[in-house]
């Protein structure tokens, strides 16, 4: 446990940050497998909604520095990359 004031600080900033990044991650995650989910199901509608919102998540997470920009174009290249195989 931290002695100095602002240590204290720094440990409660960081631990509501963790907390905020954790939700927005497991966002992500969830929708990422529920694009997976209808690229595997073959429904080309459906799996281009799911796919786009998927996008969406990516950049939202990405722009709150909670992944890194090159990881989310990377996810988002590898769903569309599916996307076009199914169409």
């Amino acid at each position: 446990m931290p002695n100095i004031k602002s240590a204290k600080k720094r440990l409660k900033q960081n631990e509501k940050r963790r907390m905020r990044n954790k939700s927005y991650k497991s966002s992500m995650r969830t929708e990422l497998k529920k694009a997976e989910q209808a690229l595997e199901g073959g429904d080309k509608e459906q799996a281009k909604a799911q796919v786009l919102a998927a996008c969406r998540k990516l950049d939202k997470v990405a722009q709150k520095g909670v992944i890194h920009v090159n990881q989310a174009s990377r996810g988002k290249s590898r769903l569309m990359s599916k996307l076009n195989k199914i169409s």
